[in-house]
């Protein structure tokens, strides 16, 4: 029994306790929570103003020069001597490189006595011919005079047409004799490797030198690389939303790591017509005089393009832009109440500091536009100005 009675004892202990508990939750639950008051929210401002915005593209890119070709031997020899090295200036047509002419110039010996031979033979042939053609006018005399007969008529006719064949065959033989010659003297002028082209500066530089003197070279095999540096091409890519933006003619400013207090003045000569798929972008050529040599091809670069230029336009900064019900627009500070107002706003030109309010055109008064804390106002919020701001409010209103 009095196991049964102390189980009931504690039984309605932990019921009392338990409803208390319930009693206390529930009430806490029925409380409303004090309603809270405005908070003012931080900000900072900074005046609306008016100025010059200007669009500017910003690439990168490499060096170029404007035409690179490489000078090489039409005909296999022996480098006898190198007459040019890197960094020498080189003049249209001059000769950058002998080869050993030895076997070349024994062709043309050849070619030339086998011209002899062939000269000699014509001269035969023509002295054959002038015999039978005398030959065969008298037989004709005799035969109208009814001394030779048509038989030996006959046999001169024909020597003297044999002749005149054989002369055709030894002139020939002279044009092909004459071809060879100037064939072997066309190979042996080959041994002096020329760096030529038509169009251009008429001084070039030389590159790189890919072989020494002493080098058994094949026809074709790269001797010297010559390179036209003035102007030079700056190679740069731009982007599908850039690509529209610019225009053969537009000038550009170009910087250089090795020259940082230094610009150069290009314009743009090429764009591409397409856009690569694997990068989406498009090939864009700046041409950049050099005339003094100063900036080299491979230098990496950075290009800067105007694309357009605003006068006197409202500017507000970059960050005082926000979005509200899927308007864009910015919160103008009020002085008086301590509020902010939502503006929404048409931007223009946009670069990575400002922003041109196309509208509304004006804004009247000198406004102040909140640049900081923006992101956690609404319209007509409350708003504490910084000290120098209230300051600034004391003096006008004083």
């Amino acid at each position: 029994m009095k196991k049964f009675f102390s189980g009931l004892l504690i039984l309605a202990v932990v019921t009392t306790a338990g409803w208390q508990v319930y009693k206390r939750v529930t009430a806490s639950a029925d409380k409303k929570p004090p309603a809270r008051r405005g908070v003012s929210v931080p900000i900072e401002t900074t005046p609306i103003r008016k100025d010059v915005i200007r669009d500017i593209g910003t690439f990168t890119g490499s060096l170029i020069p404007k035409s690179q070709f490489v000078v090489a031997p039409k005909v296999a020899g022996w480098l006898k001597k190198l007459l040019v090295n890197v960094g020498d200036t080189v003049a249209q047509n001059q000769v950058i490189a002998i080869l050993d002419d030895e076997e070349f110039t024994q062709q043309v010996e050849q070619a030339r006595a086998e011209l002899k031979v062939a000269n000699a033979n014509a001269e035969n042939c023509a002295s054959d011919l002038d015999i039978a053609k005398r030959e065969y006018e008298r037989a004709k005399t005799l035969r109208e005079k009814q001394i030779a007969s048509a038989s030996e008529l006959d046999e001169s006719e024909a020597a003297f047409n044999a002749c005149q064949a054989k002369l055709k065959v030894s002139l020939a033989q002279v044009a092909q004799k004459e071809a060879q010659l100037a064939a072997a003297d066309l190979r042996l002028s080959y041994t002096r490797v020329q760096a030529f082209w038509e169009n251009g500066e008429k001084m070039r530089v030389v590159g790189e030198r890919f072989v020494d003197e002493g080098a058994l070279l094949q026809m074709n095999q790269p001797i010297v690389s010559i390179l036209e540096n003035d102007p030079l091409t700056a190679v740069v890519h731009t982007i599908e939303r850039d690509y529209p933006k610019v225009k053969i003619g537009q000038q550009a400013i170009v910087a250089t790591d090795a020259y940082p207090d230094r610009t150069f003045t290009g314009s743009v000569v090429r764009i591409a017509p397409l856009l690569k798929e694997s990068s989406r972008q498009a090939r864009v050529e700046i041409e950049i005089p050099n005339p003094g040599q100063m900036l080299k091809p491979g230098m990496f670069v950075r290009a800067q393009i105007e694309f357009a230029r605003h006068d006197n336009v409202t500017l507000i900064p970059l960050a005082a832009l926000v979005r509200r019900d899927g308007k864009e627009g910015i919160f103008i500070a009020d002085l008086d109440s301590l509020k902010a107002h939502f503006v929404p706003v048409i931007t223009g030109i946009i670069n990575s500091e400002l922003a041109e309010v196309t509208e509304p055109s004006a804004f009247g008064g000198s406004p102040l536009v909140v640049t900081m804390g923006n992101h956690l106002l609404e319209d007509g919020s409350a708003i504490t100005l910084p000290e120098e701001n209230k300051i600034s409010k004391i003096k006008m209103q004083n």
